[in-house]
């Protein structure tokens, strides 16, 4: 069955509140998104997705036979310079105890994401890492690099075929499989977690790296954010090959306009943002995929 698309409606005014009805009729109704609806027995209950049990949703949704049950999340989308990370994974459900306490890459230490690193890479079903270079988050826009990467790290999930994708924020549409959107969905699916914690170290050693080879710029202090010794630097040196040309404050520094006028809408102009999950896919050769399942 096709999911039904539901538009906003106008409530029904009191007769009793002719003022009020009379304002409604002047002001112009807001307008809203179309949601998306999964048919029946493909979305769990609201009150399972706001749990705070990290491993609530996941456990409904594989006791309805949806599972395995896979998580996604990037790292490196706000940053000016270095690779956009995706990550995925898959966890086992009887995990839940020995993975206590996975949480949000963002709310660890350093030190904390190293040893979750470790302990996902060893327990997960199956986990898989994009990397997205600067010159491709550059040539396809940040947004439609991340929604690629999405897709293609759940396509990467081949030990363990996902039945069912969670994703941190916003909806994702071209899993070839259901998917649901989750509000701070790394610190309420440990699966989204894990992938965040993936997608983060994985990042955060790159930048590292190259930091070896472009140490002018402190990479592997501020991993290509925008601090201001990032943006001392960029404005004493200039961008180097690892920095995104698309992004307003790199192009300024090179001496050129931000392609498209993109950087405020994350790579995307306003208008574009339906468009770009809608494009259709083509070999990315700069893409490197890492796979691996539990131990590898």
């Amino acid at each position: 069955m096709a999911p039904e698309i539901l538009t906003g409606s106008t409530v029904p005014v009191p007769p009793d509140r002719a003022r009020t009805a009379a304002v409604s009729r002047r002001a112009p109704a807001p307008r809203r998104r179309p949601v998306r609806v999964l048919p029946d027995g493909l979305r769990p209950p609201r009150a399972i997705v706001r749990d705070t049990g990290s491993w609530t949703l996941q456990s409904v949704l594989q006791r309805h036979g949806l599972g395995p049950v896979a998580g996604v999340d990037e790292a490196g989308r706000g940053a000016s310079a270095g690779p956009l990370v995706v990550a995925s994974c898959v966890l086992r459900p009887a995990d839940a105890k020995v993975l206590d306490g996975l949480t949000d890459s963002k709310l660890l230490t350093p030190a904390a994401r190293e040893y979750w690193y470790g302990r996902i890479v060893q327990r997960a079903l199956d986990r898989s890492v994009i990397v997205v270079p600067a010159a491709e988050v550059d040539r396809r826009g940040v947004h439609v690099a991340n929604i690629e990467g999405m897709r293609r790290a759940v396509a990467a999930l081949t030990s363990a075929p996902p039945g069912y994708v969670l994703t941190d924020g916003f909806p994702v549409r071209g899993f070839g499989r259901p998917a649901l959107a989750v509000p701070k969905g790394d610190q309420v699916a440990a699966c989204i977690a894990a992938a965040s914690v993936l997608a983060k170290v994985t990042r955060d050693r790159l930048m590292t790296e190259l930091d070896v080879e472009h140490g002018a710029y402190g990479f592997a202090v501020h991993k290509g954010y925008n601090t201001p010794e990032h943006e001392a630097a960029l404005r004493e040196h200039g961008p180097c090959p690892e920095h995104r040309f698309s992004f307003a404050n790199v192009a300024a520094t090179a001496g050129r306009e931000a392609a498209m006028g993109l950087v405020h809408n994350e790579g995307v102009p306003e208008d574009a943002f339906g468009a770009a999950e809608e494009a259709a896919p083509d070999p990315w050769e700069p893409m490197e995929i890492v796979t691996g399942g539990a131990g590898r």
